[in-house]
Order: structure tokens, then sequence, then C-alpha cells
């Protein structure tokens, strides 16, 4: 059964003490290089503290070869919990299946995997309802372009995330599924290309789609990093921000920096400690034999200038 687990209910996936009972959690990130992904692992190595449990954080580097083999390791130095941000949600079988096998529980977190509804026993994921995100993000989208009078009709393009990730994918789907209603059905998406999550390849993308033709009236991205890129680029083509709606989701330190500075116009607040150290709780408590949800969702929210104060220091 889903379940919504806010901050305030984090604590109470393990009844015990801090060391109590000291684990030992293998945990493989994506990479360390991603803005957000640095953010859940510190999220898990702080609760991780609190709650006694030894943590050995490697970084898969993007690859699901060395990821594999990071689970592989995990499991023949004989941990008693592994967590994973997968670096291709397709690989997330072969994962679940070696975990099985070993019978260490496999805590998913933050990227779901493929077969989530299939979970082995002893299998979980943590993190955000993804069809939350874009939906939130492109329908204030639409709300502030229509607020600007361009509902006779407007241009957009679409800053995706890696195509290996569901996220990336659901989030796309999001702002289309938006984008097709009455309401917002006069945006028209010119494009959509992936930027692998990242600030660099998103200012490139921009720029090439700047050379090819007009400045847009939005750009949608699936995460702040992207949409910063694509801000970079807009400004260095001389496009003043006020008449171009940017969106992305996180709501990292440099997304609402750039929201303050008048550049991204809204964002959505993923919460990284909730998701890191809720993956944290529910390996401790799958370990100690406890039964945790097949899936445990942090929910989403909407952030922008009106409420961005509020959120400087959660992520």
């Amino acid at each position: 059964m889903k379940k919504l687990l806010l901050s305030t209910a984090l604590a109470a996936l393990i009844a015990m003490p801090a060391n109590a009972f000291a684990a030992k959690i293998g945990v493989s990130i994506v990479n360390f290089d991603n803005n957000f992904q640095t953010l859940l692992r510190n999220g898990m190595q702080a609760r991780a503290k609190e709650m006694g449990a030894d943590i050995q954080v490697e970084d898969a580097q993007n690859d699901v070869a060395k990821q594999l083999d990071q689970v592989k390791n995990f499991i023949a130095s004989g941990v008693d919990a592994i967590i994973v941000t997968l670096v291709d949600t397709n690989a997330s079988k072969t994962l679940s299946e070696e975990a099985a096998k070993a019978g260490i529980p496999l805590v998913f977190v933050n990227l779901e995997p493929t077969d989530m509804a299939k979970l082995p026993e002893k299998q979980v994921y943590v993190g955000s309802n993804e069809v939350e995100s874009g939906t939130l993000e492109a329908f204030e989208v639409c709300k502030m372009l229509r607020a600007k009078g361009k509902s006779a009709g407007a241009n957009a393009y679409i800053v995706m995330g890696s195509l290996v990730h569901q996220a990336a994918l659901q989030r796309t789907k999001d702002v289309e599924q938006i984008f097709s209603t009455d309401m917002c059905n006069f945006i028209k998406v010119i494009d959509k290309q992936s930027s692998e999550w990242s600030r660099d390849n998103a200012q490139n993308l921009m720029t090439n789609w700047l050379t090819a033709g007009q400045a847009p009236d939005a750009v949608i991205a699936n995460n702040d990093e992207s949409a910063i890129g694509a801000i970079l680029a807009l400004k260095a083509n001389g496009i003043d921000m006020k008449n171009v709606v940017v969106g992305g989701i996180d709501a990292t330190q440099d997304g609402l920096q750039a929201m303050k500075a008048g550049d991204l116009a809204v964002t959505v607040f993923q919460n990284a400690n909730g998701q890191g150290g809720g993956g944290v709780d529910a390996a401790l408590a799958l370990a100690k034999g406890d039964k945790v949800d097949r899936v445990v969702y942090v929910p989403f929210e909407l952030v922008t200038p009106a409420n961005a104060a509020e959120y400087m220091n959660k992520n």
C-alpha cells in the first residue's frame, strides 16, 4: 500500500533508541557529481549517524556495471542492508535479484525501479510520486504565462533529465498532459531533449535552440540544474528573463538563489533529507525484520517567489 511519509513521521519507521542496532548499510549512489544526489547522500549519512549505523557510500559514476559490482561487493562483505539510487531504472531487476538471492534487504531511493509493483520481500522504494512533480511545475508555468497575457499562444521547450530514469520520463509526461488540457493547450512544445540532469548540457542545449530559432516563452526543465543551465544560455544571448517563464524541480539552494534573482519562476521541493533519511530508516527496519510498506512516498511541494524563503535551508 502506498503511503505518504511526512517529515514528522520519518523517525517512526524504527521504534528504537540510537545505537540500539549497529547495522552495516552499503549505499550505491548514481553519481556524486549530481547536486540532488549529493543532498540525498548527506541525508543518508546524517540519519545513519543519528541512528548509530555504519554506512559505506560508493559512487556508481553513472555506470550500470559499476553499480552492480558495488551491490555484489556489499553482499560479499556481509552488510545488513543495501540502499541504491539507480543509474538506470531498467537495471533494477538485476540488482533486486542479487539482493534477494543473498537474503539482504534492498531499499531503492529517489529513482523508481521499473518493477516497483513486484519487488520481492524485504525490498522497498522510498521517494516521491513523480506524477506530482511535473504536474505542479507545468500547471504553475501555465498560470504564469496566462498572467503575462500569453494565452493566445506560447512556445516552450522541455529540458529532460536522463532518459534511463523513470523520473525524467514521468515528469515530461506530466508536463505534456497539463499542456493538453483546455486551460493550458495554448502552450506549444517546440522541442524536448535530454540534458542528462546536467547544467552544462542544458546550457549547450538551450544555446543550440536559440541559434536555430526564436527565444521561447517558457522553458520547463526536469530539474533545477537543467533550468539553471537554460537560464545561463538565455542570459548569455541577451534574453530578458522577464519575458521567459522558467520552471525546475528540486528546490536546491542554487535553484532558490536563481529564483531570488528573478530568473527561475517556479520549482518543486523534493525533500532530500526526507528521502535519504527515510531510506536509512527503511533499511534499518528491514534489517531488524520489521515490515515496511513497499512504497513510501515523501510529498512534493510547489515553490514560487511567494514562498521561496520557507525553503531556503531545506535542501
